[in-house]
């Protein structure tokens, strides 16, 4: 997992913040997080577990894995934001379907590169494997 960068993580959630026009109590108070911490996390002394990040972006009204990507929890992939835009955008559902929604998405995206990984390492072994066969079934000069 990529290391969370808090510095820009905090001046990430303040923007967001401004942008909303928000005050750092308010956005305290919507997402269940006490005003100390949050203004902690945003001047980069706190480092927010993935749960927190998750209220933190309802919030906000992002989408909790526009806040990951930007915490450096999730990487972010050509394609996934008109995906995550839409899911955001869609005002006939739920904040806490279009956040599950989200959340199945990113689940989705990391089980596929953990399997990518799986068969790029069965891949090199079996390469490994065959080149060792190889050298071991060579015949000895005479």
């Amino acid at each position: 997992m990529a290391r969370i960068d808090v510095g820009g993580l905090g001046d990430f959630i303040r923007d967001q913040r401004d942008q909303a026009q928000m005050s750092l109590r308010q956005l305290a108070k919507a997402a269940d997080v006490s005003n100390p911490y949050l203004s902690q996390v945003e001047r980069g002394l706190r480092k927010p577990s993935a749960e927190i990040l998750n209220r933190i972006a309802q919030g906000l009204r992002i989408s909790a894995e526009t806040m990951y990507v930007q915490a450096g929890i999730l990487d972010q992939r050509e394609g996934d934001e008109s995906v995550t835009t839409a899911i955001a955008a869609d005002m006939t559902i739920t904040e806490r379907q279009r956040t599950t929604l989200l959340q199945i998405y990113a689940a989705f995206q990391s089980e596929n590169r953990a399997q990518a990984d799986r068969e790029r390492a069965d891949t090199d072994a079996a390469r490994g494997d065959d080149a060792e066969n190889a050298t071991n079934t060579r015949e000895e000069p005479a």
